[in-house]
């Protein structure tokens, strides 16, 4: 049964055809955890929690600093200082009180990673590091969950869906098929040192919560198997045909890596 609260809330989104009451109680009863509540993990929060997913995790370890302001829009002034987590999910159920918010402020580590991420039906990595991608990534395979990714530099960003069936039925690549080695530590600048746009991570994050709502939804196809480039000055938008690697030591024929291991030192940190 459904209440007049909730009727009210989700109407626009319960009268699609596509959606429905069903839809909307598959969402209702769906997990999420979000690593990441930075500027890519704001805007997912923010639609997925907006939409109604029953239960919502947040895994960030950092306080709220006024340099996040130009793009984190989740937090205000007040919360410069504040654990990002416990800040947003303060704001969060201001947006919605129907769902449930669990938060870890805390540093997702190897000895960690798989307790947190086993109660939730989907991941979604809006992480800023190489060894924390590879390691949501690795966990992600090993408890068999579909992980939705998303990264940005400066102007441009990237999202796509790893660990899920492709549209011919196959199970798609994971994180480590599409980049199968670190690169070199320090060749990439962070946010802090390159800079970003700061309207990149709400364009980036958007599709990464449209991705994440296909899949619990079943709708349509995800990004699974492609690559989605978006280039902020040029307005334009490319996707990429990626494919299973069978020789990947975490998904391929024949794994070789059946467990995390130490992510700093296979990135060379």
């Amino acid at each position: 049964m459904w209440t007049k609260e909730e009727l009210d809330r989700y109407h626009r989104q319960m009268i699609l055809p596509q959606v429905g009451p069903e839809g909307q109680a598959r969402l209702k009863g769906a997990s999420v955890v979000v690593v990441g509540a930075g500027g890519l993990g704001v805007p997912v929060l923010l639609y997925l929690v907006a939409a109604g997913v029953g239960r919502v995790g947040i895994v960030e370890m950092d306080r709220v600093e006024v340099s996040n302001l130009h793009r984190q829009v989740l937090y205000t002034t007040e919360d410069v200082g504040k654990p990002k987590a416990l800040a947003a999910k303060e704001r969060l159920l201001a947006l919605n009180p129907l769902v449930r918010i669990d938060t870890y402020p805390l540093r997702l580590t190897s000895e960690n990673a798989l307790e947190i991420l086993r109660p939730y039906d989907l991941v979604v990595d809006a992480s800023d590091n190489f060894p924390t991608r590879y390691l949501v990534n690795d966990a992600c395979v090993l408890l068999d969950k579909p992980l939705v990714y998303g990264a940005i530099y400066q102007f441009d960003g990237q999202v796509a869906v790893f660990h899920h069936p492709t549209g011919e039925g196959e199970m798609g690549p994971c994180y480590r098929c599409l980049f199968p080695k670190p690169p070199p530590p320090g060749s990439v600048p962070s946010c802090a040192e390159a800079g970003v746009f700061g309207v990149l991570p709400a364009v980036v994050g958007s599709l990464m919560a449209a991705e994440a709502l296909k899949v619990l939804l079943g709708l349509g196809q995800p990004l699974a198997g492609y690559l989605l480039l978006y280039e902020a000055l040029e307005a334009g938008f490319r996707k990429l045909k990626l494919r299973r690697n069978p020789a990947c030591p975490v998904c391929g024929d024949h794994p070789t890596q059946r467990e995390l291991v130490d992510y700093e030192a296979f990135c060379g940190l």
